[in-house]
């Protein structure tokens, strides 16, 4: 299932207009906040896809019967740009786990490149919610390669991804290889140039948000 946030009447689409904005860009603090505000609302409606159980919370008057999740997520972000998203998510799910990929495009000198995972770091995924955030989805390649490298870590037991804004190609290749996984999009673009940019997309979302490389 895709969840098109573009499509619906949500203050999300403000934040992603603001992201857009070369304007607004100028100030990173608003770019990684605005990032963040994507990460808390994207993380509360995932929420309700969680399972719960019934727990008896002692009040001091009484006990409340409550609904409590019954498998704390694992938050996993791709390093550097999904910090902010990840950190939204992380106000919100405050109990859960987190999981961190180092990933980045390996260029060949025909204009090609490849994935390459440097570093991971993951808990136990088994029979747990897996949330794989990451500002930018364009081709799917670092997505695609990143829950492979996490699936080493068990099996977990449902597979949330959220971007803010994501290509075309790129929703198909990740769904060609996860079609289980639920995608929580905040915009979709149609166009990728030839060196695999959104367009038009906002530019490199980690740089924007922590200054160049």
């Amino acid at each position: 299932m895709i969840i098109n946030f573009s499509n619906q009447r949500s203050i999300v689409n403000q934040y992603i207009a603001e992201l857009r904005d070369v304007q607004i860009q100028k100030d990173r603090m608003r770019f990684r906040r605005n990032l963040e505000r994507i990460g808390e609302i994207m993380a509360y409606e995932i929420s309700k896809d969680l399972t719960y159980v019934t727990k008896d919370v002692e009040t001091p008057l009484g006990f409340s019967p409550s609904h409590i999740i019954e498998n704390q997520p694992v938050i996993s972000t791709i390093l550097r740009a999904g910090l902010p998203m990840h950190q939204g998510f992380l106000n919100i799910f405050d109990q859960a786990d987190n999981a961190f990929i180092s990933a980045y495009r390996k260029h060949h000198k025909d204009g090609s490149f490849e994935i390459q995972l440097d570093y991971i770091a993951c808990p136990s995924l088994e029979n747990r919610p897996l949330i794989l955030c990451d500002p930018m989805l364009a081709t799917g390649a670092s997505m695609v390669a990143a829950i492979r490298a996490l699936a080493n870590y068990g099996q977990s037991s449902s597979i949330h991804l959220a971007v803010a804004i994501a290509s075309t190609d790129g929703v198909a290749y990740v769904k060609r290889y996860f079609p289980n996984a639920k995608l929580w999009i905040g915009a979709i673009d149609d166009e990728l140039t030839a060196k695999s940019y959104i367009v038009p997309g906002l530019g490199d979302a980690g740089d924007l948000a922590f200054g160049e490389k």
